[in-house]
């Protein structure tokens, strides 16, 4: 981008370093609950870099979230979904993605992947952002938009904890679907 004003057109044309701004965006989750339906959550404690030079070279994304920070908009499952059987956030406070290659999956989409760490366990991860523009807000900030998700299974990263229902099947699915929305500003 050569000034503020110019609008980025491209995944290719993003260079620079980029904070997400937690306000005005979103890491969250979705699995199926009894087998019946879907709960969904956020965890609102957020923190994050990318940067890139021209063409996305050198891309590289750095993301950091609280685990405590876990909201289902229910109170009891928060807390169980901080205990032992699932994050344990008093022994892993964290979760961490650190990108391990970055390119352009076409003009719009920008294809991510990199190690994921929940607990003690890091498991390989790739993903898809779509690319939803940029703009000066009215407080001089250059921001980009994304947005995109992707699907793991919870038990690769420790996660087992479960219960059989009687009608068969378990109370947690072991898909899990990461949805991303980020706005993101870029430093001076």
């Amino acid at each position: 981008m050569t000034d503020a004003q110019t609008t980025t057109a491209t995944v290719r044309d993003l260079a620079g370093t980029y904070t997400i701004d937690p306000a005005h965006s979103r890491l969250g989750f979705s699995a199926r609950h009894a087998m019946v339906t879907k709960v969904r959550g956020a965890f609102n404690e957020v923190s994050g870099t990318a940067t890139t030079g021209p063409d996305l070279e050198g891309a590289s994304v750095e993301v950091t979230i609280q685990a405590a920070s876990i909201d289902t908009r229910q109170a009891d499952r928060d807390g169980h979904l901080r205990s032992a059987d699932f994050f344990d956030v008093e022994t892993y406070p964290t979760l961490t993605f650190r990108s391990t290659e970055v390119t352009a999956a076409d003009d719009t989409t920008l294809r991510v992947t990199g190690d994921l760490t929940v607990k003690d366990v890091t498991r390989p991860v790739s993903f898809d952002l779509e690319f939803l523009g940029s703009a000066q807000d009215p407080f001089g900030n250059v921001r980009v938009g994304f947005e995109g998700s992707t699907e793991i299974s919870r038990k690769d990263f420790g996660l087992t904890w479960n219960a059989a229902l009687e009608t068969g099947g378990f109370l947690v699915s072991d898909k899990v679907v990461l949805e991303f929305e980020i706005s993101a500003i870029k430093a001076a």
